[in-house]
C-alpha cells in the first residue's frame, strides 16, 4: 500500500497569554491508503492537536506533514467526524447529509449527490431521509454524520473519539457500523480514543503516544482474528490481552 499521511520530525508549540507550551515534539508515524490507525496517549499529550494539524487547522511548529506525497495539504480530502455529530434538528436527515455538499458546491456536486443517495441506501437510512434526526436513535445519528463526511469522497477520515457520548451497548453496535461502512468503502481513517479495547478492536496499527510534550513511543501492527471490532472482542485471542496489557502500561508508566 501507499503512504497517505506521513509525520515527520514535527513539533508544535501554541501560546497562552503568559507562555509557550509545547505539545508535540519530533512526531513521526505514517499511515498507508486504506490502514484504520488509533492514536492513543494519556489525557491532554496532543492527540487532538494531530488531529487538527492533519486537517489542517493548525500548522506545526517545525517539521513535516506530507498528505499523499506533497506537504501541502488539500483539505477537500480530508473529513472530519467530532465527538458529537452534530446534526441540525431543523433539517431533515439528507439535508443534514448534503449540508458539505451545498457549502462546497464542488463541480461534479450532482455525482456526490448520487453517491450520497447510494450510501445511504446501503446502510439502511433510506426509509428516513424525510424525517428530522430527533426522531433517530444514537447510532443511527452516527451513521448519519459518518455518511454526510463520505459524501465528500475524502481520502482521510479523522475520527475524534465519535462514540464517546453513547451508551455501551450502542458504541459497541455503532463501532461495528463505523468500522464497516469505512472498510467497505475502501477509507483511510485515523482514530482517537481513551478507550484501549475500542483501540485494538478498531486498528490495524495502533500509534501510542508519551505524555506531553508527545512523542511516538510505538507503532504497533495489528492482526488479530475476527472481521468486525465485536467479533475480535469475542474471539478471546489471547494476542488481544496482551496487547492490552502492553499498551495499558505504556499509558501507566506515562502517568506516575
Amino acid at each position: 500500500m501507499e503512504k497517505l499521511l506521513e509525520y515527520e520530525k514535527v513539533n508544535y508549540i501554541y501560546q497562552t497569554k503568559t507562555d509557550e507550551i509545547e505539545a508535540l515534539r519530533d512526531v513521526n508515524f505514517t499511515i498507508e491508503e486504506e490502514e484504520f490507525a488509533t492514536l492513543v496517549g494519556p489525557s491532554g499529550c496532543g492527540k487532538t492537536t494531530i488531529l487538527s494539524l492533519t486537517a489542517g487547522l493548525l500548522k506545526p511548529t517545525s517539521g513535516k506533514i506530507k498528505f499523499k506525497g506533497n506537504e501541502k495539504i488539500d483539505t477537500r480530502q480530508i473529513g472530519y467526524m467530532f465527538q458529537k455529530d452534530y446534526l441540525f434538528e431543523w433539517r431533515s436527515v439528507w439535508k443534514n447529509i448534503t449540508l458539505g455538499l451545498e457549502i462546497q458546491k464542488p463541480e461534479d456536486k450532482e455525482q456526490k449527490m448520487k453517491i450520497a443517495e447510494e450510501l445511504i441506501k446501503k446502510y439502511d437510512l433510506y426509509n428516513f431521509i424525510n424525517q428530522r434526526p430527533r426522531s433517530l436513535s444514537g447510532g443511527m445519528r452516527q451513521r448519519v454524520a459518518l455518511i454526510r463526511t463520505l459524501a465528500l469522497n475524502p481520502s482521510l477520515l479523522l475520527l475524534d473519539e465519535p462514540f464517546s457520548a453513547l451508551d455501551y451497548q450502542t458504541r459497541l453496535s455503532v463501532c461495528d457500523d463505523v468500522y464497516s461502512i469505512i472498510k467497505n468503502e475502501k477509507k483511510t481513517a485515523l482514530l482517537v480514543t481513551h478507550d484501549i479495547s475500542e483501540a485494538i478492536c478498531m486498528s490495524d496499527k495502533i500509534i501510542v503516544l508519551s505524555k506531553r510534550p508527545a512523542t511516538v513511543k510505538e507503532e504497533m501492527k495489528l492482526e488479530l482474528k475476527g472481521k468486525t471490532p465485536l467479533e475480535k472482542r469475542k474471539m478471546k485471542d489471547e494476542s488481544f490481552s496482551k496487547l492490552f496489557d502492553k499498551i495499558w502500561s505504556e499509558l501507566t508508566d506515562e502517568t506516575e
